[in-house]
């Protein structure tokens, strides 16, 4: 089995560890490492360039302009499709905020390969280390319930940074622009359910072990307050 992993990067040239990257790299040959540079002004494309001329299993995407991380990983995987034939194709915070080794409890599901969508879940249990502000942890939570009930869709952590999706339904879900730029993992969902009433069955959440809020994220407490507009506008797209 191939999996393709889309990392969208926008000036990461400080914060991208290349020494796990690579380490992953070199260790997990089915996986092949997609760096997408959305429109980058410090040096990261030069890094993305370098690191990946290292690796058979690495590629680089540039896009000239900023698009934001919603048309980084739409482009990301778009293009992901003309590299191999993958059975799956997934996205990761370049932060790393959940670490590569989470990847390990993925592995059982994607390779069963019965599932459409297999994707992280930020849930608080005994044994986990989920590490969030206070207040991004509630906002994150209100957003979350709001989401789910709201567009029905049957998940709990709508907007972990790593999701995995069956490659056979990417161009169908990600050859569309999104009219949301910051919670374009709920209008993916929707999407998706949209078009599968089976959408449950179909979608794998996984409780992670570990996950970090890492410093330097690029959106803001504000922006949650955006929440019921952008909900509002995926919701008429799509149902209206």
């Amino acid at each position: 089995m191939s999996i393709c992993l889309v990392i969208p990067c926008y000036n990461e040239e400080r914060r991208l560890d290349i020494h796990e990257f690579s380490k992953f790299a070199a260790s997990n040959v089915g996986y092949h490492i997609l760096f997408v540079n959305d429109g980058s002004v410090d040096g990261t494309p030069f890094l993305l360039e370098k690191l990946t001329a290292q690796y058979e299993n690495m590629s680089f995407l540039n896009l000239e302009k900023n698009g934001g991380k919603a048309e980084a990983v739409r482009q990301g995987f778009l293009h992901a499709l003309t590299l191999n034939d993958f059975s799956y194709i997934g996205f990761w915070d370049a932060d790393l905020a959940t670490p590569l080794s989470e990847l390990n409890q993925f592995s059982t599901p994607l390779r069963e390969n019965k599932y459409d969508i297999v994707m992280g879940s930020r849930v608080l249990r005994l044994g986990g280390h989920i590490e969030r502000k206070w207040y991004r942890h509630l906002l994150g939570r209100l957003f979350a319930t709001v989401a789910s009930v709201s567009l029905k869709l049957p998940v709990y952590d709508t907007q972990c940074g790593a999701k995995f999706f069956k490659a056979s339904i990417v161009k169908d879900l990600f050859l569309s622009n999104f009219i949301s730029y910051w919670i374009f993992d709920v209008e993916l969902l929707f999407r998706y359910c949209q078009k599968n009433e089976n959408a449950s069955e179909r979608i794998y959440e996984i409780p992670l072990n570990h996950w970090v809020d890492v410093a330097g994220s690029k959106l803001s407490p504000l922006d949650f307050f955006k929440a019921p507009m952008e909900l509002f506008k995926i919701y008429k797209k799509y149902k209206g």
